[in-house]
């Protein structure tokens, strides 16, 4: 596997898969999209049991829809190797004997696309990171992430109904599943898991996983920068009314559908693989100054920032209203606190960092410095597809001018934190592990 599947790659997949394992998997339309897309399930096995797989709930995190595919074949071979497997070849660890994948155990509903209408907006994004030269210019220049509102995990938090959400919610509360596992990808960085609730088990092969592939644990996050980290680049959800929440603040989590299968005793697991990977990730010598570092990231998104909306200014009068754009209602969410946000998260850090300067590693310092460098770049991306396709006398020259920084900022970000690509088979394989990992461990915990 050389490059991610696109939506529609994923669904004929999961269309030959059912006729090829009849009676063994089914694929049913959960829900419909706010643009009249479906939201399609495959579920593959027969257990009393059920795991529920999200795919693609970011449309710019690409690598989940081929986690799907790769879990479904499992589970329909019944943990026996394909037929066409070579006899004589060594045993992929991918297809141990694992009672979570036993059909007769366990049900897998795997939802193959949660937010078909981002992936829409971000097609492209599998050509452009596709074979050798694999860029990040390309990747953001592809890529479309939604506001916090639309995004169909995020949106009940901030008390937005969307139909997608809703379509969720339902199938958790018909299936009541022990285990709900959320396929994403970073762009830069490590790999890290999240969780509603420790799964002990979990830890020791997701570790052994990511060391024989070659992937770095991601060592401090921004995601869950204030969550308890029990065990390396594990982070569990503290308790309701705890100030130890996500990074960007929210009281209101237990909201989300992440937190739905715990009506049920069930956990929900947020597995994030990188595409780029910095071997800072896992860096835990102590940052040699963090509050001059904080201090320069601070700028550095800020400043960033700033210049993107600079340009969006005088592009305003021009661009596509936001309440049919999509990608415009982004920029203008960003351009209106969004940088600012993210630098306030990082306040108790600083403060911690100039009270024991030893505190925070350079692991915790690179995670930082990949989203003070995303922020503008995700900015720039969209904008710049919004003037490459205005006929406005101004838009040639903006997006020349705003070409250069992204250009500039792009190559920066790979030289800064030496990123390197990591194979789009090894991010699915070690997602695939993780992700049977952590159901083996919630078919062992009792509650």
């Amino acid at each position: 596997m050389d490059r991610y599947p696109t939506v529609a790659d994923v669904t004929e997949s999961a269309r030959r898969l059912v006729s090829r394992y009849p009676g063994t998997g089914r694929l049913r339309r959960i829900g419909t999209s706010r643009a009249g897309r479906p939201i399609l399930m495959l579920s593959v096995g027969h257990g009393p049991r059920h795991v529920l797989v999200v795919a693609r709930p970011h449309p710019d995190e690409p690598v989940g829809g081929a986690t799907a595919l790769a879990l479904a074949e499992r589970v329909a071979r019944g943990n026996r190797h394909s037929p066409s497997a070579d006899p004589a070849a060594p045993a992929d660890p991918a297809d141990r004997l694992s009672p979570a994948t036993d059909p007769a155990l366990v049900t897998w509903d795997i939802v193959l696309c949660l937010d078909p209408d981002g992936a829409a907006l971000s097609e492209g994004i599998e050509a452009a990171t596709a074979g050798p030269g694999t860029t990040l210019e390309g990747y953001y220049g592809s890529a479309f992430r939604p506001m916090a509102a639309e995004q169909p995990e995020w949106a009940p938090i901030v008390q937005q109904q969307l139909p997608e959400s809703q379509a969720l919610f339902d199938v958790i509360d018909e299936l009541r599943p022990i285990l709900q596992c959320s396929l994403h990808s970073v762009d830069a960085g490590g790999s890290w898991v999240q969780l509603t609730r420790e799964l002990p088990e979990l830890a020791l092969l997701f570790r052994k996983s990511a060391a024989e592939l070659g992937i770095p644990l991601q060592h401090g996050t921004y995601d869950a920068l204030y969550w308890d980290n029990p065990s390396p680049a594990i982070h569990v959800l503290p308790p309701p009314g705890s100030t130890a929440r996500l990074a960007a603040g929210s009281e209101n989590i237990e909201r989300s559908t992440w937190c739905a299968p715990s009506r049920y005793g069930g956990v929900t697991a947020i597995i994030e693989v990188p595409m780029w990977a910095t071997d800072l990730a896992d860096d835990l010598s102590p940052h040699p100054d963090p509050v001059a570092a904080l201090s320069d990231l601070s700028r550095l998104v800020r400043g960033g920032g700033r210049q993107v909306t600079e340009i969006l200014d005088k592009a305003r009068a021009f661009l596509p209203p936001a309440d049919g754009s999509p990608p415009r209602r982004v920029l203008e969410w960003m351009a209106d606190d969004l940088y600012d946000l993210v630098v306030a998260s990082w306040e108790p850090l600083a403060r911690q960092a100039a009270e024991d300067p030893q505190r925070l590693t350079r692991a915790q310092i690179s995670a930082l410095d990949v989203v003070a460098r995303r922020q503008p770049l995700r900015a720039a991306g969209l904008l710049l597809r919004l003037l490459r396709t205005s006929d406005d006398s101004a838009a040639p020259g903006l997006h020349q001018e705003l070409g250069a920084l992204f250009t500039a900022w792009s190559a920066d970000f790979a030289r800064t934190l030496r990123l390197r690509w990591v194979p789009v088979r090894h991010q699915v394989e070690h997602q695939t592990r993780t992700v049977v990992a952590a159901a083996d461990s919630a078919l062992k915990d009792p509650r």
